[in-house]
């Protein structure tokens, strides 16, 4: 990618990860490339189909193309795509434009291609064959949104669930106030056996029940997409064997309902931290990111509603460096998994010259950095302040596909000293390169409790109790 060194004079950022120097801000590069291409006659038009026939649309310039400025393209239009379909969801694209470009998407979105995982992940979540389409520009299909009101019943007695990777939390509401919440470790990736993962929640749901004098409703919150309660894709049960998916975790929280009676409804972790946000701020145009085993994104829009997308950001890109850490589960690299997320911090702490052994998994070297940190210790405060850094550029790139002015973080990485280190770093990055953004988005950090157990209570508010 020669091309790419002599473009890092143009859109370099002015502040770097003091742990990752070549860190290259995917929202700096596509700022550029909009400015280059402003007067271009040729354009590019985008629709990506999801379930009932919803459909978004994005459409933009592009350079005229020829040998400097083809490569340049082929990768703006590789990462567009790439974040549209995680952003939005689809199983089915539709492109104009040149050919050329058309036949590089067609073929890295192929099952032989560079994005196989992506088109073996959104076949299974949209049940259908993923396929590109090229079509005419006066062809493009109309934009098709369904947006949803979920959450902010707080009536009756009411469990909630927030299931992550390292540890589950549950909580009991009754009118509105939490009687009850408690974390409880678990290891669900690992584990082949569904009972394992059915037998742990049961128990913890149990527990809080037993704090109220009865249950009305049960809201969840957890990693991956889930369509009316059916798990379509969700890491917690990445160690269940593929040809037992449809057997023993597709219907998962089905049985789960059918056990206790009541309405549940289970959504994204990431929505129920935009949902948490909305309920404390009392705000919409609210982006929600939750920093655990993974990186959960939700949104809220202006109107106060559920858009009804993925925002499955873990695997949306936010860094152009062709040699970024490269995701483990989707192959790819540069994508959010490892930016905000326990992965990020032990990235960072690696390169930092932490040496952990093997047997010390992710969750206990967070513990370990995030203890250093609150005794100030410096390499562990700026390995905090580096995820901040990320946030701050990846702030803006978000504010190119979302229309928010809230932008709140939660999870297990924001705990204690290390969130205000990243909240901090953030504001710095967005004042420094981005003032009249840094006017218009907020960063907010929950309350330490809330930020640990805050999804768990949102969720709780999810289903209506009908009388």
């Amino acid at each position: 990618m020669d091309w790419l060194k002599d473009l890092k004079t143009y859109f370099m950022p002015s502040i770097s990860p003091v742990y990752d120097q070549e860190f290259l801000p995917l929202g700096l590069f596509f700022q550029w490339y909009k400015r280059q291409a402003e007067n271009s006659q040729e354009e590019m038009g985008l629709a990506l189909e999801r379930e009932n026939g919803l459909i978004s649309t994005w459409k933009t310039k592009i350079l005229p193309l020829d040998e400097k400025t083809l490569p340049l393209t082929i990768s703006f239009a590789d990462r567009l795509v790439k974040f549209l379909l995680w952003q939005k969801g689809a199983f089915k694209i539709y492109f104009y434009g040149p050919e050329i470009i058309y036949q590089q998407i067609k073929k890295q979105y192929s099952l032989q291609g560079e994005r196989a995982f992506d088109v073996d992940l959104m076949s299974t979540v949209y049940q259908q064959p993923f396929s590109v389409i090229k079509i005419r520009k006066e062809e493009l299909p109309e934009e098709r949104q369904s947006p949803i009101s979920l959450g902010g019943h707080f009536d009756g007695c009411r469990l909630g669930f927030d299931l992550g990777a390292s540890d589950f939390k549950v909580a009991a509401l009754q009118d509105g106030q939490v009687v009850f919440s408690e974390e409880i470790p678990w290891n669900p990736q690992e584990e082949a056996d569904t009972a394992y993962h059915y037998e742990q929640l049961q128990a913890g749901l149990k527990r809080a029940a037993a704090r109220l004098p009865r249950v009305e409703a049960i809201g969840g919150s957890a990693a991956g997409i889930y369509i009316n309660n059916q798990v379509r894709i969700a890491s917690l049960f990445r160690s269940v064997p593929r040809e037992l998916f449809d057997q023993k975790v597709k219907n998962f929280f089905l049985d789960l309902q059918r056990q206790w009676g009541v309405p549940l409804v289970v959504i994204n972790d990431g929505e129920v931290t935009a949902l948490a946000g909305y309920l404390s701020l009392n705000q919409p145009a609210i982006l929600g990111v939750a920093m655990g085993s993974s990186e959960a994104g939700g949104y809220i829009d202006p109107s106060g509603h559920l858009p009804g997308w993925l925002d499955e950001l873990a695997f949306a890109p936010v860094d152009l460096n062709p040699e970024a850490a490269r995701d483990d589960w989707s192959g790819d690299r540069g994508v959010g998994a490892m930016y905000f997320s326990q992965q990020a911090v032990n990235k960072l702490a690696r390169t930092a010259g932490f040496n952990f052994p093997e047997e010390i998994k992710l969750p206990e070297r967070l513990k370990e950095i995030q203890s250093l940190a609150e005794k100030g210790q410096a390499t562990a405060c700026q390995i905090f302040k580096d995820i901040g850094t990320y946030l701050g550029y990846t702030a803006q790139l978000y504010s190119l596909f979302y229309d928010y002015h809230h932008f709140l973080i939660l999870g297990r990485v924001t705990s204690g000293r290390g969130g205000e280190l990243i909240k901090k770093q953030a504001e710095v990055v967005l004042k420094t390169d981005f003032p009249q953004l840094a006017e218009s988005i907020s960063i907010h950090l929950s309350d330490e409790k809330s930020r640990r157990i805050g999804q768990a209570v949102a969720a709780a508010t999810l289903p209506e109790i009908k009388r």
